[in-house]
């Protein structure tokens, strides 16, 4: 007698099992016919095709030896439950997609937006995303029960596009796909250009006899590029998981770093920090930022696809947001407290022992540089998507990702200043995906189902027509009020968030292009050759190593 999996049809997916959070399941094989359901079996051997391979399934026999038979099938689900990602990895994607760019920015809009609105700003804008999230999670979890056929059994490109299209119809995916792509390559394109500035000024900083004006930002973009162009071959997230490691680590690292550097800066600067008064403009700039430093679910569902048990989304970003908090809020108020209006665009500049700058320098253009390989995948799946470019990999793969990555270098060498446009990029696109769609989507996702429950639908058959009333109609009140109030406050904040950064770019001093421009945007050695420093003080013109290091002026809208 076999076991009750190889005995029984299996009539569910493996990953949308209503029990699939039990650790049984993971035991749980089946044979190619039954993973299929009613699909046919040369679509079985289609999917074989892309996974590269059969998988090994066991059968356990009632008196008998377990043996072991080959069979040649995709089995998405199973292979996902033995080789995707854990709930705590997942996290650790999370992280990795959301922490680097606002470790340094953050501390900068705590001090814009003032300390008693910022604080709430932040903390606000923090629990908001996490109940976004949560959302993401629970719309995928739907997504795979309503249609399994769909989600359950074969590898999904575009996991947010349809999460649109199942919720709104062909409009809203396309909507969603044409914000997602412009989002992920602007957040790529400053990531690239963060890492890019951190490591020439790093590396004149630490060699300025040997570096001077040699590598400047200009030449050190092109050079990133090409070593983090094979890294973006890799096909899905699950094959990141070394580089978002190591994205973690040095983030970790990094916190440690400044937290620490800030602390031996606080006798010396403190005493003449000056915090500027509440301005209304900058606070919304500021909320850009902050939208900026906890978002990023676009990537989400991305993620969520490759876990080993997708019902453990929310417990990953709980872990995940849980995290960026512990990282964000004592380099927030440290820097706060220690730095005042000193600070610049990053919290880095403002730290005054050099090592301790250099390296924290360091682990943050690591932490950018390898993050780029999570947030520039979704885009280029899209792109290949589009063209229909085969899932296995081939020379067409290669075109298409290097075509992606020189016009990301290309539009950073054209704008090497993006000081304005991160914030543009927050009050936008970040507002959109990580607060007012997961609110909607879960609106239309589960209005028909509040009375009868989820139910099964065909892999052709669309969810029940839903308009706004009557979501209104069958929507719990508390559930209906929440989502509501997060979508009214993300576009009132994002609109304002965005009008005050066609503000700062209209009235900011932007370097030429790269190409054009015939100044060095490396950093200048002095003649006396002094380093130079970002002193703190209300005036800049403190530091701790008076005789070694000059006061350096630092215009705030040089990033």
């Amino acid at each position: 007698m076999l076991s009750r999996a190889a005995a029984q049809p299996y009539s569910r997916p493996l990953l949308c099992a209503p029990n699939s959070d039990d650790d049984e399941d993971e035991d749980e094989l089946v044979g190619p016919r039954t993973v299929c359901g009613e699909a046919k079996m040369s679509e079985c051997d289609q999917f074989e095709q892309q996974s590269g391979g059969g998988i090994l399934l066991k059968r356990w026999l009632s008196g008998r030896s377990n043996w072991f038979k080959r069979y040649n099938s995709d089995a998405l689900s199973h292979r996902r439950a033995r080789t995707g990602l854990g709930w705590v990895t997942a996290a650790l994607f999370i992280v990795a997609d959301i922490a680097g760019g606002g470790v340094v920015a953050i501390p900068v809009a705590l001090l814009n937006s003032g300390l008693f609105m910022g604080s709430i700003a932040m903390f606000s804008i923090c629990l908001t995303f996490f109940y976004t999230a949560h959302l993401i999670g629970k719309n995928w979890v739907t997504m795979c029960t309503k249609w399994p056929e769909v989600y359950g059994k074969v590898h999904c490109r575009k996991p947010y596009p349809e999460m649109a299209y199942r919720a709104m119809g062909q409009h809203a995916k396309s909507f969603t796909s044409a914000i997602l792509n412009i989002m992920n390559f602007g957040i790529s394109t400053v990531y690239l250009l963060l890492a890019a500035r951190i490591l020439s000024e790093l590396l004149s900083s630490m060699f300025p006899n040997v570096v001077q004006h040699q590598i400047s930002l200009c030449s050190m973009m092109p050079i990133l590029a090409l070593l983090l162009l094979p890294v973006t071959f890799l096909k899905s997230p699950q094959d990141f998981w070394l580089a978002v490691v190591t994205a973690m680590v040095t983030t970790t690292l990094s916190v440690l770093l400044i937290v620490f550097g800030t602390f031996l800066d606080q006798p010396a600067c403190a005493p003449y920090a000056h915090h500027p008064p509440f301005n209304s403009g900058s606070f919304f700039l500021s909320i850009g930022i902050f939208f900026f430093s906890f978002g990023g679910h676009s990537v989400f569902p991305t993620i969520q696809h490759d876990m080993r048990r997708p019902k453990k989304f929310t417990r990953s970003s709980f872990l995940a947001f849980a995290i960026v908090a512990s990282m964000y809020v004592p380099i927030s108020f440290f820097g706060y407290y220690v730095y005042g209006d000193s600070l610049h665009d990053s919290i880095i500049s403002s730290i005054q022992t050099p090592p301790i700058q250099q390296f924290a320098n360091l682990f943050i253009a690591l932490h950018c540089i390898l993050t780029l390989t999570v947030v520039i995948n979704p885009l280029n799946q899209e792109i290949e998507h589009l063209l229909d470019i085969p899932h296995q990999f081939g020379w067409q793969r290669i075109v298409v990702r290097t075509f992606v990555m020189f016009s990301i270098v290309f539009v950073g060498l054209t704008v090497p200043s993006f000081g304005p446009i991160l914030n543009l990029i927050g009050g936008t696109t970040v507002a959109l995906t990580s607060a007012i769609l997961p609110c909607l989507f879960d609106l239309y996702l589960h209005s028909s189902d509040n009375k009868k429950g989820v139910q099964k639908l065909g892999g052709d058959q669309q969810n029940n027509a839903t308009n706004f009333k009557r979501i209104i109609e069958t929507t719990p009140f508390p559930k209906l009020a929440l989502n509501l109030s997060v979508i009214v406050l993300a576009i009132v904040c994002g609109f304002a968030a965005t009008y005050s950064g066609f503000v700062e770019l209209s009235t900011s001093r932007f370097s030429g292009p790269c190409y054009l421009s015939t100044t060095n945007l490396a950093n200048k050695a002095t003649t006396t050759g002094q380093q130079l420093m970002h002193c703190c003080g209300q005036f800049r013109n403190i530091t701790r190593y008076d005789s070694v290091f000059q006061c350096q002026l630092v215009n705030r809208e040089e990033f």
